[in-house]
């Protein structure tokens, strides 16, 4: 079903850089909406060695019919090497919200 709608978690390194990926997406209706919330702390384990700093979460709402092309345009644009991208399916919501995101989304 193309107007299945998802939630994509991602992080990224400043609210700068999470700004400006955020408009982005918005603008080129990859996303319908972007909330980022702006300061979290994360602990992880990368070559080998545990890390720990400040991030930004994005959380996105697209689309199944822009889910790809919004990873591509994430893949492409984010400085990590290796960038969080988690899609999560929204099965249940406000049905207003869900037609308001795929009518901005066609």
């Amino acid at each position: 079903m193309q107007n299945a709608c998802y939630l994509v978690l991602t992080t990224f390194s400043d609210l700068d850089s999470a700004e400006q990926f955020a408009q982005q997406v918005v603008i080129k209706k990859l996303a319908a909406c972007v909330s980022i919330l702006p300061q979290l702390r994360s602990i992880y384990c990368w070559q080998g060695k545990i890390e720990s700093c400040n991030e930004v979460q994005l959380q996105i709402k697209t689309n199944l019919r822009n889910l790809h092309a919004l990873q591509c345009d994430f893949k492409q644009q984010h400085p990590y090497d290796c960038p969080e991208f988690i899609a999560l399916p929204i099965e249940q919501g406000a049905s207003d919200y869900l037609k308001w995101l795929n009518d901005f989304l066609l």
